[in-house]
């Protein structure tokens, strides 16, 4: 049974994303970063997530029965990638009576930058494939922190420049002039966003993927045809 969820500014907190095709871990102990990690979601060889939490949780001497919460970037994002971070936090959840709070993990992207640190407005984008991205709007406040969020769906990687300054905001990610990629690590600078949302209800939960997985388009093309659909449109 899952306990009354904390504050996840305090106690030992595990931090989880994979929106983009690097995966990211992080620890935090009362709010602060004490450990984090990156490791290549990619490999037909093995799973490697999984034990990179293990390696994260181990420089700071501890174990996965020891945490008092998790966080989970929620996408959107790789579509495999978030399935496989996705599962990894629930079952953790479920396994050790842990509350899962969720992140989007566009404002993470905003978060673990060094370069947005103080009050601002940002359009935090992600590759999605098919020359489009995802789009986000985050603002700051004075110390960084985020403060809001507002998903703002798919635009044209050629257009997003002209939304930014619709925006009045810098856009920021991976094909952006202000480089950025979601890490874990910013679940640090967005713990009163993520406190105020509460945590999920982990049976039913799973991240926002954004849109179909590339499986899928291939799939339908070829057979002419919408598999299960309304369990995976946007």
């Amino acid at each position: 049974m899952v306990r009354a969820a904390p504050d996840p500014s305090r106690g030992l907190v595990l931090a989880l994303d994979a929106a983009a095709s690097v995966g990211t871990i992080a620890v935090l102990r009362d709010g602060r970063l004490v450990a984090e990690h990156r490791v290549e979601m990619k490999s037909s060889a093995e799973e490697r997530y999984l034990p990179a939490i293990l390696e994260t949780l181990a420089q700071v001497a501890k174990t996965a029965q020891e945490l008092d919460a998790l966080i989970c970037g929620a996408g959107p994002g790789s579509f495999t990638s978030l399935r496989v971070v996705g599962a990894i936090a629930k079952g953790l959840a479920v396994g050790g009576g842990l509350p899962l709070f969720q992140v989007p993990s566009l404002a993470l992207t905003v978060a673990a930058s060094g370069d947005t640190g103080r009050a601002g407005r940002w359009v935090s984008t992600l590759d999605a494939m098919r020359g489009d991205r995802y789009l986000a709007l985050v603002e700051t406040d004075a110390t960084g922190g985020v403060v809001r969020v507002e998903t703002l769906g798919l635009a044209a990687g050629a257009a997003v420049a002209a939304r930014a300054k619709a925006l009045d905001a810098v856009a920021i990610g991976p094909d952006e002039p202000l480089v950025g990629w979601p890490h874990a690590r910013g679940c640090a600078r967005a713990l009163a966003l993520i406190a105020a949302a509460g945590p999920v209800d982990v049976g039913p939960w799973e991240p926002v993927y954004g849109r179909l997985a590339e499986a899928q388009v291939k799939w339908e093309a070829t057979h002419g045809r919408a598999l299960v659909a309304e369990r995976f449109a946007t």
